[in-house]
Formats: C-alpha cells, sequence, structure tokens
C-alpha cells in the first residue's frame, strides 16, 4: 500500500480525508498534541486496523475524538459529574477523560467498561470530526515508538501501513494529552501529558469547594 501525502493547505485535503474515512480506512492527521491515526469509532473493521497498522495490542483501548459535546452522546450513557466539569475547563484541549462505556459500540475499541474521549484544539481536527464524525484515533506510531509530531515522523514508522497523511507541519503540542478516569472517586490521573496534575486537581478542587 502506498501512503499518500497532502498538504494541510491544499484545497482537496479535507474532502480527500472524507472520502478516506468513509471507505473504512485510515487517515492520519495532526492535532494539537500528536499526529494521531483515525478510522470510524463505529466500525469494527476500520478500528482493527488501527490495532494492526501500530502492531498494537487488543487489551490498550482505542481513544476516541469528538468535534463537540453533542457527539459524547454517542459514546457514554452518562457523564460523570467530575468529566463534565474537566470538559468545560478544558475542551478544547489536551486533555482524554476516561468514562463508562455505551452499550453496543465496536468491541475492539475498549474490552473495558469505559472508553477514552477528547476533543482537539486543532482547526484542521475539530472540522474533520465535525464532517466525518466521531472517530477511534490513536496516536500515529507504532505501538512503544516514539509519538510523531511531524509528519516525517509518522511516515518513518506508519509509511504503507496508512492510506493518507495530511501533512500540517510540526503539531503545537508535540506532548500526549493527560489522561484523567473519572470513573474513579476520586479521578485518577491516569497518564501525565500536556496538562498538568496540579492544573486537573485545581479544577476539581475548586468545584468542591463551591458546592
Amino acid at each position: 500500500m502506498l501512503t499518500q501525502v497532502i498538504p494541510i493547505s491544499h484545497p482537496e485535503a479535507l474532502p480527500r480525508a472524507l472520502d478516506i474515512l468513509q471507505s473504512g480506512v485510515l487517515v492520519a492527521f495532526p492535532t494539537d498534541t500528536v499526529y494521531g491515526v483515525a478510522a470510524s469509532a463505529f466500525s469494527e473493521a476500520a478500528i482493527e486496523l488501527i490495532f494492526a497498522a501500530k502492531t498494537r495490542e487488543a487489551a490498550k483501548a482505542i481513544a476516541v475524538l469528538v468535534g463537540g459535546l453533542e457527539g459524547l452522546a454517542q459514546l457514554t450513557p452518562q457523564l460523570p459529574a467530575p468529566a463534565r466539569l474537566l470538559a468545560a475547563r478544558f475542551w478544547p484541549g489536551a486533555l482524554t477523560l476516561v468514562v463508562p462505556k455505551k452499550p453496543g459500540l465496536p468491541a475492539n475499541l475498549s474490552i473495558y467498561p469505559t472508553v477514552g474521549v477528547r476533543m482537539p484544539n486543532h482547526p484542521f481536527a475539530l472540522e474533520l470530526l465535525r464532517r466525518a464524525g466521531t472517530l477511534a484515533t490513536s496516536s500515529a506510531n507504532r505501538s512503544g515508538g516514539a509519538n510523531a509530531s511531524l509528519p516525517s515522523e509518522v511516515l518513518e514508522q506508519l509509511d504503507g501501513r496508512i492510506h493518507l497523511l495530511v501533512d500540517g507541519g510540526a503539531c503545537p503540542g508535540g506532548v500526549p494529552s493527560t489522561v484523567v478516569d473519572c470513573t474513579q472517586v476520586p479521578p485518577a490521573i491516569l497518564r501525565q501529558g500536556a496538562i498538568s496534575a496540579q492544573d486537573i486537581q485545581s479544577a476539581l478542587h475548586e468545584e468542591t469547594s463551591q458546592e
């Protein structure tokens, strides 16, 4: 398979990415953190391609990107109060929230009763999500490899394994999102990323002190 590369400024970048996603295969594109590789969040076959491209273990869940809060209704039966608070404070942005998983989602999206969700703060990513819908998205690297913040780093690891790379230059963040499990009481930081633990704890503490 030949990986097509198209500049983000090209007028066909967004239409081409939409066509690829609608055909059930993979697109890599920049976000506010690192490059992500994505497929429809509601196609088990498409999600399986992410695992294959990354040589990722099935036990590792795939996070989901949304283009707006309305997308959460497809993913979780109920957004925990801490998740609502943190989304209001940090979205769009570099924060992944682990929330209860809605029944009926593809089994390979997450083998757990939870799913990770995020709204990226990147204009192309947001527009793609608004048009394509919710996307299962993982970092655009081989499992265990370095995160890719440059298009060349995506190709070093995934050339020939994905169908399209939207070249947006360097990602502005370069650091993965912070992951917070909002199904635990109190919420637990599972991965320290672009948003500090102090900022997360401060936001949660402010809400608690106001109750």
